[in-house]
């Protein structure tokens, strides 16, 4: 098999993480008898540079030819003052909606090398593995009307609109029920639904969907989203499937990535069109960018998810899983999850030692 594959790194450590990410891709190729070519693209702050916008037509169209996509972190303080039309993180959204990527999937598993680095107990985080399901391309982030306008008095007037159809809730809904059927078969779906009438829709076709879906080997529990953000702090483990909307799936997996540790750790990946987009959960990270600091563990455990989704390389994806996990038992830590007694590696020698362990185990 050979998989065309389509490279944007993005901006700040985006090309060191996903330098080393694609090495590991590379490695996992060569041993399991399958080839990637890779076309890299300039995306968010690097296309503003170069190109005068975040994504440009031949970049759109090299995704939407591509098997895949792996994507870096975009954006940085050198694009704050840009109007929000043509800022970086638009060629993100951008390419969800081009590419029907409505389902955002982020595993959050803490591993037990780890759970020291987090800022919770041990108690509370050891264990900690879940799925959150976020809706990606509904919802307050693309509803109309929206903007600022300026009123009779001079003052100004933000507008945002929370927006969802039945048709866009039945099938994120269906991605959360089967996805638990993988796993501990439990969903918790997360809304407003006391005060927001597009999340009370939200909960009312979900309800509909678990009933009418068959999906009764699957346990279904709703919880407000103040009420579930509390309780991934106080008791994680509780979660298996958490499903919810795009503003809320935004915040509430970046909370969750905490629990981890380091949000350096967790990747991600966008499904529901034709082409899967892959990427990590943190940001760009412009502080500590070409100093050999960053953290790629989450861009090549991206990797893994995008071999397992669409690459249909399971036992690949599997090999890299545990190599990370080797390196981490071993007590190597870059330096946003160091902890005492354990070695500091640079993003280089953190990728090296991973592919080393890839290169240990067998297939």
């Amino acid at each position: 098999m050979n998989y065309k594959l389509a490279v944007l790194a993005g901006d700040g450590i985006g090309r060191e993480v996903v330098g080393e990410a694609t090495q590991v891709l590379q490695q996992a190729a060569r041993l399991y008898g399958f080839s990637v070519e890779l076309e890299e693209g300039l995306v968010g702050g690097a296309s503003i540079d170069e190109y005068g916008a975040p994504l440009t037509d031949p970049v759109l169209k090299l995704a939407k030819e591509s098997d895949s996509v792996l994507l870096g972190a975009m954006g940085g303080p050198k694009w704050d003052g840009l109007d929000y039309s043509i800022r970086p993180e638009r060629a993100l959204l951008a390419l969800r909606q081009q590419l029907g990527l409505f389902a955002n999937l982020r595993p959050v598993k803490v591993f037990s090398a780890l759970t020291s680095a987090s800022t919770l107990k041990r108690e509370v985080v050891e264990g900690t593995d879940m799925l959150v399901v976020r809706e990606l391309t509904g919802g307050i982030y693309f509803g109309q009307p929206k903007g600022v306008t300026r009123l009779a008095d001079g003052s100004e007037r933000g507008v945002n609109t929370e927006v969802y159809t039945t048709p866009e809730i039945e099938r994120i809904a269906h991605v959360a029920f089967q996805a638990a059927r993988k796993r501990r078969r439990k969903v918790t779906s997360v809304d407003k639904a006391n005060v927001l009438e597009a999340t009370e829709l939200w909960r009312k076709v979900v309800s509909r969907v678990h009933q009418e879906g068959r999906y009764e080997d699957v346990r279904l529990e709703h919880m407000l989203v103040d009420n579930c953000a509390m309780q991934l702090i106080r008791d994680p483990k509780q979660f298996d499937v958490m499903v919810t909307t795009n503003m809320f799936g935004d915040i509430l997996s970046d909370e969750a990535a905490m629990l981890t540790g380091s949000i350096g750790m967790l990747p991600s990946a966008s499904l529901g069109g034709k082409v899967g987009m892959y990427e990590p959960v943190h940001g760009s990270a412009p502080d500590i960018a070409g100093q050999d600091k960053a953290n790629p563990l989450a861009t090549i455990l991206t990797v893994a998810l995008m071999l397992r989704h669409s690459l249909n390389q399971s036992e690949a994806a599997d090999r890299i899983e545990r190599a990370v996990e080797a390196v981490l038992n071993s007590g190597y830590r870059t330096l946003d999850i160091q902890e005492k007694d354990c070695r500091a590696v640079g993003c280089r020698e953190m990728g090296r030692l991973v592919r080393e362990k890839i290169e240990f185990f067998k297939g």
